[in-house]
């Protein structure tokens, strides 16, 4: 891990009730706390500090930007959990990725497994891997790039990442992937847009946004 200088934002909430708290992820952020004293900056204390109850439900990468949920009961963390685990969520992302895509739209049905001499590294294993599939929608494309939208249908560790990767349209500013200028850039072009769940209290359908940073 390069030398981790987390962004000092303050922390954006999206919607918070009784129930649950939402908040816009910072690029730069870790979304729990590393391995020492040094990685211990991360947005789960930054929403402990204010939602002292607030219990984890899932993560993003640290260098992906956007919507994370947070329980504030544990009723609210098991109903939560529930909806991940069996994909009742819905989540879209925004990225720019490396080059022109041809086509509008697709589905990348590609199963993925760590890469453990390069760790955290994933990659396509069609013997070995677990299932990974991503819908994605061109929004536009131009000057060497595209703007797309992603829509996971699993949740792999860096699925979005290695399956745009495995298209030959690297995420932008990808530390991991990208290589030569489609690396170059102040960070990782992906971003959490939308998540939509059932409330636990009730079951009432939500949809929260964070507008994209790029």
């Amino acid at each position: 891990m390069t030398d981790y200088n987390p962004p000092q934002d303050p922390l954006v909430i999206l919607h918070d009730d009784h129930e649950v708290v939402l908040v816009d992820k910072p690029s730069g952020l870790l979304s729990v706390p590393g391995k020492g004293e040094h990685l211990a900056d991360c947005l789960m204390a930054r929403v402990k500090a204010v939602f002292p109850q607030a219990l984890l439900i899932h993560r993003l990468d640290r260098d992906t930007s956007g919507v994370m949920i947070f329980a504030l009961t544990p009723h609210a963390q098991r109903h939560l959990g529930l909806q991940f685990e069996k994909r009742q969520t819905k989540k879209t992302y925004v990225a720019r990725v490396w080059g022109e895509m041809a086509e509008k739209t697709g589905t990348v049905d590609l199963p993925l497994i760590v890469d453990w001499p390069n760790r955290p590294k994933q990659m396509v294993d069609h013997e070995n891997g677990k299932q990974a599939v991503t819908d994605w929608r061109v929004l536009r494309a131009g000057n060497g790039e595209t703007r797309v939208r992603l829509m996971p249908k699993t949740g792999r560790s860096h699925q979005l990442r290695v399956h745009m990767l495995a298209l030959g349209h690297p995420i932008l500013g990808d530390p991991f992937y990208a290589e030569g200028p489609a690396g170059d850039f102040p960070r990782l072009m992906l971003h959490s847009e939308t998540l939509q769940f059932r409330h636990p209290d009730g079951g009432q359908g939500m949809r929260i946004t964070a507008k994209c940073p790029f």
